[in-house]
């Protein structure tokens, strides 16, 4: 590729994600996935120093903590290469999510991801009313137009192919059908992404830009424990399977992760509440919670403690594309490389 044709296509690469860029504020429009234990200030900081935007996973974190995450990111951030875009992701089930948000609004955050669920219009509007931009995750075209109705100011589209939990359609059928039918707001793709030119093929269908969060497990200065990401590496995309759920009393939102005998857990802690339930030691609520905390202690001893026998590998089916550990910075560079090189490809370019 000559360099006449490379500028061509930086060019229009530059221009499919420029509102994106312009939303972030940042130089490429790819978000850093909120991960519970792992999207924290180094790696919210990494991805930010390349370009990128990063975003804390607040997940369960209490306020004070979220306060002390924030502070401590700006000042890594300081001493990294001066102050970059970052956000907050907020779980909308979150007990203390009043609190959550206040901390962002008294930190004077920038963007924040409401996750987890439909978030309340008073949720919403409680964030802008202090400068924040709001992004929501859109599961269904109906919802995609509800929430931007209700105030959201992006939206995050999320297919099934993510890690973590995830809902029943694929990231290209969501994009499909959301893409077309919204304009008035950026809208950011995730869910199997792991190469520029998948990048590329959203950016031309409509979208702002995209979310990577399995890609980044193995950034360098992603704390997670050196067994997590060895499973990463070791591990291909048919690897990456949902769970199941047993008894339709106890919804289970599907996770998807590495199987291991931390999933078979999982499976007994299901009909330990249910049998629970029927004998009547417990109520559905507390049984449906059990069900659902089982999740962010199994994800700490796998992603921090390295037992990923026991704990939870939760991996997108990219997991397949990840090869090796490395900085975030050449990530990013790595993709957008790739991003390039396939527009360069196309008739007309260069000529």
């Amino acid at each position: 590729m000559d360099a006449a044709t490379q500028a061509q296509a930086r060019e229009r690469l530059d221009a499919l994600w420029a509102r994106g860029c312009e939303f972030l504020g940042c130089e490429v429009a790819i978000l850093g996935g909120a991960m519970s234990w792992i999207s924290e200030r180094n790696l919210v900081n990494a991805i930010s120093q390349a370009g990128g935007f990063g975003v804390i996973a607040a997940g369960s974190m209490p306020a004070e903590i979220l306060r002390t995450e924030i502070r401590e990111t700006r000042a890594l951030m300081e001493a990294s290469g001066g102050l970059k875009p970052f956000g907050i992701n907020l779980i909308t089930m979150h007990p203390d999510l009043d609190d959550l948000i206040s901390v962002c609004l008294e930190e004077n955050i920038s963007h924040v991801v409401l996750a987890g669920g439909l978030p309340t219009g008073e949720s919403i509007r409680r964030l802008k009313s202090g400068g924040i931009r709001v992004l929501c995750f859109a599961p269904a075209l109906a919802l995609a137009k509800k929430l931007i109705r209700t105030g959201a100011d992006a939206l995050i589209i999320e297919g099934t192919e993510a890690g973590g939990h995830i809902g029943p359609v694929a990231t290209s059928i969501l994009a499909q059908e959301i893409l077309p039918e919204i304009r008035d707001v950026p809208v950011f793709i995730a869910g199997g992404i792991g190469r520029g030119e998948a990048i590329v093929s959203y950016l031309e269908m409509g979208a702002s830009g995209v979310q990577l969060g399995t890609r980044f497990v193995c950034a360098t200065e992603c704390i997670a424990h050196p067994n997590f990401k060895q499973a990463f590496i070791r591990g291909r995309a048919r690897d990456a399977m949902p769970t199941l759920q047993i008894d339709e009393r106890f919804p289970v939102i599907p996770v998807r992760a590495l199987p291991n005998e931390g999933t078979r857990l999982f499976m007994e802690k299901q009909r330990d509440v249910v049998a629970r339930f029927e004998r009547g030691e417990i109520d559905q609520k507390a049984g449906q919670m059990e069900i659902e905390h089982f999740w962010a202690g199994a994800l700490k001893r796998a992603a921090i403690d390295g037992d990923v026998e026991n704990g939870s590998i939760m991996a997108g089916q990219s997991v397949g594309l990840i090869t090796c550990e490395q900085p975030a910075r050449e990530i990013i560079a790595e993709l957008c490389e790739q991003a390039v090189h396939s527009l360069a490809a196309r008739p007309g370019v260069g000529a």
